[in-house]
Formats: C-alpha cells, sequence, structure tokens
C-alpha cells in the first residue's frame, strides 16, 4: 500500500514494541489490517473511474488486485487465529467509514493522493506496531505492506503532474495536508477505543504521541519525495 521505504522507521521518537501481545490483541490488529485492504481494493476500483483515460484506469484497477489479494491472506491468518474475519473487522467499520465520507477524491489526482499518502499513514502505524509480534504474524504484516503497485504508480502519476503544471501543487498540498490530519485523528480514535491495540502500541513505555509524531514525520517525507509542500 505503500513505498518500499519506510519513513516512519527514521525517528528521534522510539515507540518500543509491546512483549507477547495476546492472541485477542493479535486478532484486532490483524482485522483492522484487513479491513483497510479490503476497502483499499474497493476504493482504488470505484476511482479508477475518475482516471483521464482507459491506460490509466486499468493500471489502477490491477493495482487493486493486490490489495484484494493482501485481504485473502489476513483473512486466512485470522481464521488460523480461530477468529472469523468478518467478526474480527466488524469493530472498526465505522472509523474507516468516517474516514472515506471525510476524504472523498474529486477528481483523479485526489485519489492518487489519497492512494500514495493516505493509505501510507496506515502502513507506517502497522510497520510500528507489528514489531512485537511473535515471527509468524510480523512477517505477515511486513508481506502485506510490501506491496506497492498501486503507490508506486500514484507517486510516479503525481510527480508527472506537479511537473507539467505546478499550479496544481497548491490544491494538491493541501489535500495531501487534510488526508494525514483525518488518517491520524482516525488512527488515534482507533487506539483510544481499543484497550489491546493500546497495548501493543504503548509497549514498554511508549506513547501513542509518540507514534503520532512519527507517523507524521513520515507523511512530510513522502510528500517532498512527490513534489508537494508541506
Amino acid at each position: 500500500m505503500s513505498e518500499t521505504t519506510d519513513p516512519a522507521a527514521q525517528s528521534d521518537d522510539p515507540v518500543p514494541a509491546a512483549t507477547a501481545p495476546s492472541r485477542e490483541a493479535v486478532i484486532d490488529l490483524l482485522g483492522l489490517l484487513a479491513l483497510g485492504e479490503l476497502l483499499a481494493f474497493e476504493r482504488m476500483v470505484y476511482d479508477a473511474r475518475l482516471a483521464p483515460d482507459l491506460g490509466r484506469r486499468a493500471a489502477l484497477s490491477e493495482a487493486a488486485v493486490g490489495e484484494i489479494r493482501n485481504y485473502r491472506l489476513l483473512a486466512d491468518r485470522l481464521q488460523e487465529l480461530g477468529a472469523d474475519p468478518g467478526e474480527a473487522m466488524a469493530p472498526f467499520k465505522e472509523a474507516f467509514r468516517s474516514f472515506d465520507a471525510s476524504t472523498s477524491p474529486r477528481d483523479w489526482l485526489e485519489a492518487l493522493v489519497k492512494v500514495y499518502l493516505g493509505d501510507a499513514v496506515a502502513d507506517d502505524f502497522f510497520r510500528v506496531v507489528s514489531a512485537g509480534l511473535d515471527d509468524k504474524d510480523r512477517l505477515l504484516i511486513e508481506s502485506v505492506l510490501a506491496e506497492t503497485g498501486a503507490s508506486d504508480l500514484a507517486a510516479d502519476e503525481i510527480r508527472a503532474a506537479v511537473e507539467a503544471d505546478p499550479a496544481v501543487t497548491g490544491r494538491l498540498s493541501l489535500w495531501a495536508r487534510r488526508l494525514v490530519g483525518e488518517g491520524i485523528n482516525r488512527a488515534q480514535g482507533v487506539a483510544a477505543a481499543n484497550e489491546r491495540l493500546t497495548a501493543i502500541i504503548v509497549g514498554d513505555g511508549g506513547t501513542l504521541d509518540a507514534l503520532l509524531r512519527r507517523l507524521t514525520r513520515a507523511h512530510q517525507d513522502r510528500m517532498k519525495s512527490v513534489g508537494l509542500n508541506n
């Protein structure tokens, strides 16, 4: 969902990983990620209709395939843990619905910025909080986050658009800041409402605030990389 590089890992604010999270906490985390992958697939297929030509429409639709493939991997793991994937995802549905309702793109470029920057906030969150999981679940999450087809496509399109018409920089930069603000607010709300997720985040002395600062810096780095202004 996001770039292979991990700006969130470059931080002066360490967020220690939790030790031996409970099975229920792992299910919550995988359920949250599974829902994100499922809805990312649905959103990309829908937003592909905003593409200016059939080639770009096909490219985003093809990239969406990676998201549904990731969902299947996570759903299979949830079943291995004895959880129903639908039930594991259900507690987080409203947070995603609210985010998408408040960040509906108006055109192709806004849709791509949401793919590249909005989804990346969630990816960074999962990279950090998965550090304390056992190898099987941590590696599963890492493999899911390594899927970069949609992100790479979006980044290339955004860079090309900014180079072709610098006037779009301001509009897209403002949109990107709105996306990260909404994304961090939702992440904060989800974590605060779920004690098991909070336990994974705070680990051995870390704080939610430290995690949010890390997410914000990573977002700023990604904006710069595609020519947008913080």
